[in-house]
Order: structure tokens, then C-alpha cells, then sequence
């Protein structure tokens, strides 16, 4: 019998998924066929948020280098305000209890509740910035400004590169709103929407962390 007898009728196993053979095409859910979208977004989604806590633990730690590089200046416990902390840090985590809200009315495709809820993560947002850009600006109205010291070159970077994160997810978080308002809930809006509501946590998460070490320990220095 020859080799074209014994493969009659069989399905060529490299063609699987390429139209040959009997296979019925790929189907995207491991027979062969590429991921979901919604795999694919997720996946590289939280690579770049892996990179983005890299950098963070780069600043992290410079700063737990430099805490006590002060040059003769002013210390944390000198500087660091706990109320308008303990205000920026009730923002911030009120803010991811909204944008998770947001999350489910998205989900069962609530237009008003998103909006709503997306706007009151917004608020919080921009309360959270406002707090921090005052604390920058009395700061530097001491003299303590990021030239002063190591210590206090290193805490401008730090919180400073959180500030600028959360800016550009409040941008974000706009553009999405007005993507709601004109296309609905397509399948790319619950994607990007899931996507800013991991970038959102991951902020969070990071606040706490520069919450703890910088400010909470700061002031024991």
C-alpha cells in the first residue's frame, strides 16, 4: 500500500485551522485560530502596566536612597501635611470604588449609570490633582522646592510622575465618556473601557504604595 493510501481520507494535520483538510476554520478559542480581541488587548494591556510598575519601582528606589540626602533642609516630617494627604488619598480610592461602578453599569450596558459614574470618578480625579499641585506649589513657596535637596528632588519625581499619570488617565476617562454618548457600547469601547479601569486600579495601587513610604514613613524622619 502506498504512503498516498494510508493518508486518504485523512485530515492533513498542517493544514488544521488553513481552510484544509475537514477543519471548519479557526475558531479562535485554541483550535488553531488567533485569540480573542479581547484576549489580545488584555494581554498587552498588562504588559505595558508591568513596564509602567518598573518605572515606578525605579523612583521607589532612588527615593529610598536619597530620603535622607536633605543637604541641611527640611525633612518629611518638616514638610508632609497628613490632612491634605489623608484628603488626596480618600480622593484616589473613592475614585477607583467609581470607576468600578462605572465597570458593571458598562457591563449591563447602562448609558446613564456609566456616565455618571465616570463623571464622579472624573470629580475625584481632579480633586486628587488639585490637592497635589497645592501641595507642590506650598512647598516650593517654603523654598522647598526639587532643587533644594536629593530628598526633595527625589519626592518631586516620584509623586510627580503619579500626578502625570493620573492626568493622562483623566484624559482618558473624558474620551471615553464622549465615545459612550456617540457610539454606544460597541465591543472596542468595552475593551478600552476595561482597559482604563485597569490603568485606574494600578494607579491606586500605586498611590498607596508612594502613601505608605513616602508620606506615612516620611514623617518619622
Amino acid at each position: 500500500m502506498s504512503e498516498a493510501d494510508l493518508f486518504a481520507g485523512r485530515e492533513d494535520p498542517y493544514r488544521v485551522g488553513r481552510g484544509g483538510g475537514n477543519a471548519k476554520g479557526a475558531t479562535g478559542h485554541g483550535e488553531g485560530g488567533p485569540s480573542p480581541k479581547k484576549t489580545v488587548a488584555s494581554y498587552g494591556f498588562w504588559i505595558f502596566l508591568l513596564s509602567d510598575i518598573i518605572m515606578f519601582s525605579a523612583f521607589f528606589a532612588t527615593y529610598a536612597v536619597l530620603v535622607i540626602r536633605t543637604a541641611g533642609g527640611p525633612t518629611g516630617a518638616e514638610l508632609f501635611e497628613q490632612p491634605r494627604t489623608a484628603a488626596e488619598t480618600a480622593c484616589l480610592l473613592f475614585s477607583s470604588f467609581t470607576a468600578g461602578m462605572a465597570a458593571v453599569a458598562a457591563k449591563r450596558e447602562q448609558v446613564a449609570a456609566s456616565e455618571i459614574w465616570l463623571l464622579a470618578t472624573g470629580v475625584l480625579g481632579v480633586g486628587f490633582l488639585f490637592l497635589e499641585l497645592g501641595e507642590f506649589a506650598s512647598l516650593i513657596a517654603q523654598g522647598a522646592g526639587p532643587q533644594r535637596s536629593a530628598f526633595l528632588s527625589a519626592f518631586f519625581a516620584l509623586v510627580g510622575c503619579h500626578g502625570l499619570h493620573v492626568f493622562g488617565g483623566l484624559l482618558w476617562l473624558g474620551t471615553m465618556m464622549a465615545q459612550i454618548l456617540v457610539k454606544g457600547f460597541r465591543p472596542q469601547i468595552q475593551r478600552r473601557l476595561a482597559c482604563f479601569n485597569l490603568f485606574w486600579h494600578a494607579l491606586d495601587i500605586v498611590w498607596i504604595a508612594i502613601f505608605t513610604l513616602v508620606y506615612l514613613m516620611g514623617i518619622k524622619h
